[in-house]
């Protein structure tokens, strides 16, 4: 009775930690190791086990195709007794949050082998709300909605949760950042769908999210018990492993499914960047690298050999760079020489706003008091770059047909007659 409140309270001994993180884990273990030579004789004698609804969803890197098979024969008896327990799917749903929520509480309070396996047992959960509703011919538009929010809600609860025992720490940065992935990556397959395109495609996708973070979470007490057996407050470091894997994967599946996105909606935002032709990014670079040279080089032969002070100098070679740039990049970069004056008015236009978003790009940055100037200085330089300057060189300073404010107003005007 005593280790029993002992565990209620979360004041373990070393064993008792490592135990009340295994103990789950040996049972699970134990239950999918015989379940996955009865399903290996199984499939010998009758063939794949195929299951529509889990092959529709498709599958990735991390968790492929067999294995998502397998979890759903292998998860069978769960799914046969909901279906003959009469449970509305819709209390399904519920109890998976229900169980998120309390794994998050859990987390927030240091308890990460119980959150670990609430978060596991609450996405077994999740799988289930669907299929039952569907096998029982209770599915419904109010019912997918309530599916979906809740799902939100078991996310951010979970997250909540590993932000609220990292708020002291740097690991909240990457709790936050994978927040922020997470709730991408569901929000893009959802927009995509409302505009009729299937969004499969990533990394981490939300079963592999609580499989993966599920686990990390649960097992990390064992970790910290062989590392600081004496520290009643751990950092969880497989578990901050798992979120800092989770911030990285969520952002790069989230963007992969931007860009398929947009491709399939006909515009591809990277199509013809990465090439040598004209108005490549490959071209406008090296015309940025030219002008930068000239720009250096001039400054330095003005302050050492003639002598002028360094900030004038610097201006005069901001003048030189400018020129150079806009000329390479008009001639060969992308090839344009239309009209000269309205072309460099353009030009001029986006290397002022370009100053403006570099200067203040490093000033927002150097906020941080750890950082770098020159760290920021590349940072921003960088992103703007891509993100503003090629941009707006290729479609606007050196597009074949720039359209202006007036040439906009006029087609509005002419396509409300």
């Amino acid at each position: 009775m005593n280790g029993l409140v002992d565990w209620l309270r979360g004041d373990l001994s070393t064993a008792g930690r490592i135990w009340s993180a295994l103990a789950p884990a040996l049972i699970l273990v134990a239950y999918f190791v015989v379940g996955l030579l009865i399903y290996g004789v199984r499939c010998a004698l009758r063939g794949p086990y195929r299951d529509q609804e889990m092959e529709a969803r498709g599958s990735s890197v991390l968790v492929g195709m067999w294995i998502r098979l397998y979890f759903a024969w292998v998860s069978r008896p769960l799914w046969i007794a909901l279906c003959r327990s009469g449970i509305p799917a819709s209390s399904v749903t519920t109890l998976s949050f229900l169980l998120a929520v309390a794994s998050g509480v859990s987390l927030g309070a240091g308890r990460f082998a119980l959150g670990g396996w609430l978060y596991i047992f609450s996405g077994i959960l999740d799988h289930m709300d669907g299929r039952l509703a569907r096998a029982t011919g209770t599915q419904s538009s109010g019912g997918a909605a309530l599916d979906s929010v809740l799902d939100r809600c078991s996310d951010g609860a979970v997250l909540i949760g590993f932000a609220w025992f990292y708020r002291d720490s740097w690991v909240l940065l990457a709790v936050l950042t994978a927040m922020l992935g997470t709730y991408l990556v569901s929000y893009i397959r959802a927009r995509g769908e409302g505009l009729g395109v299937k969004m499969t495609v990533g990394l981490m996708q939300r079963p592999e999210r609580i499989l993966y973070m599920g686990f990390a979470a649960a097992m990390s007490p064992v970790l910290e018990a062989v590392l600081v057996p004496g520290d009643p407050h751990p950092i969880h470091h497989l578990a901050v492993v798992g979120l800092v894997l989770l911030a990285v994967s969520t952002n790069l599946t989230a963007l992969r499914r931007f860009l398929h996105l947009l491709t399939a909606l006909g515009r591809n935002p990277l199509g013809g960047w990465f090439h040598a032709g004209r108005g490549g990014l490959l071209r406008s670079q090296v015309a940025a690298g030219m002008a930068t040279a000239a720009d250096f080089l001039l400054v330095v032969a003005l302050v050492t050999g003639a002598g002028i002070f360094p900030w004038f100098s610097t201006m005069i070679g901001c003048v030189l760079g400018a020129v150079v740039n806009f000329s390479v990049s008009r001639v060969w970069a992308f090839k344009n020489v239309d009209s000269l004056v309205p072309q460099a008015s353009r030009y001029v236009f986006v290397s002022l706003t370009s100053a403006l978003l570099n200067g203040g790009g490093v000033g927002v940055l150097l906020l941080l008091p750890a950082l770098d100037y020159r760290i920021a200085w590349v940072l921003v330089r960088a992103v703007v770059a891509l993100a503003w300057n090629y941009p707006l060189h290729r479609d606007y300073v050196f597009s074949a047909k720039p359209s202006s404010l007036n040439d906009r107003g006029a087609r509005v005007s002419g396509s409300s007659e």
